[in-house]
């Protein structure tokens, strides 16, 4: 644990032992903010400097997005968490080169977009926004958050003819898990975060730990998936991708990494050919409810 986090920790846990109120909101503000806002690589520029790229107010941030191509075989691409669409960048390149056009976006307090925090609300929203106006895609990429995005947006009218999804957060729930965890928050002070979270992100909304999941409807899902996970993940152990696997049966299939963990997996080149690959090959071949191993190395 580093110092910092081992400040906070202490600050909220000690806290809460005189106002679980005031602790369970500096707990709510920290899990809505990125701990820092990932600056674009040198070998992402020469795809996201062709994108074209929009705006669309929101709230009181503005979010960027981009699009490549001629508009007609869309590709929806979704980041996670601290990260940034450009992180795509292989992955999009090689889908532009065989005539897709992808679609993608910074979440608020990410990338080129403005403000400062976010959540998986926003992300619904704005995914329904993108849905709006370009209608469905053929497919979707995703990471990690970006992942569980998908799915909730899939229960709200978003339709896609297959799904690629790299290191996905199973359910909401897990991150609030994960969060509390990382930071060593106390029980009482979880349940507090978790309270707060259900009354003002989701005021009106019922059994959101249930229903905020890729699990939730999974019977209702029919298209052709694609789990890539890495077994040195750090944020979302491994044993999850396989609930993934088991939930979709047949429609989804399996691709294990080694030495990649959570973030570097989006650009190693193994795992952007099977992508794109999944994305341009026919239907009927994508799934199987099999695991795979492709060789990798630490990039």
């Amino acid at each position: 644990m580093d110092r910092s986090t081992a400040v906070v920790r202490a600050a909220l846990n000690s806290t809460s032992y005189a106002s679980g109120k005031l602790a369970g909101r500096g707990a709510f503000s920290l899990f809505r903010m990125p701990k820092g806002r990932s600056r674009p690589r040198p070998d992402e520029a020469p795809v996201f400097d062709t994108a074209r790229r929009g705006e669309i107010p929101f709230g009181d941030a503005t979010v960027v997005t981009y699009q490549w191509g001629d508009g007609k075989r869309k590709v929806l691409v979704v980041h996670g968490w601290e990260s940034r669409a450009s992180r795509f960048a292989k992955i999009i390149g090689g889908l532009v080169e065989l005539g897709y056009s992808p679609i993608s976006f910074d979440a608020p307090g990410h990338g080129e977009s403005t403000g400062r925090t976010t959540n998986i609300a926003e992300y619904l929203k704005i995914l329904t926004l993108l849905h709006r106006e370009h209608g469905d895609f053929e497919a979707v990429v995703a990471h990690s958050l970006g992942v569980t995005a998908t799915f909730l947006s899939m229960q709200h009218g978003l339709r896609t003819g297959r799904i690629a999804a790299i290191s996905p957060v199973p359910e909401f729930a897990f991150l609030v898990d994960k969060f509390c965890e990382q930071l060593g928050l106390r029980d009482k002070l979880k349940d507090e975060l978790r309270g707060r979270i259900e009354r003002e992100m989701f005021p009106g909304e019922e059994d959101i730990w249930h229903r905020f999941s890729v699990f939730a409807g999974s019977e209702r899902v029919d298209v052709p998936i694609l789990v890539i996970h890495d077994d040195d993940d750090d944020m979302v152990d491994p044993p999850h991708a396989r609930r993934v696997l088991a939930a979709f049966g047949d429609h989804a299939r399996l691709v294990t990494t080694k030495r990649l963990g959570h973030r570097r997996i989006i650009g190693a080149p193994q795992v952007v050919q099977q992508v794109v690959d999944f994305v341009s090959t026919d239907a009927d071949r994508q799934a199987g409810g099999t695991e795979n191993r492709i060789g990798t190395t630490a990039q």
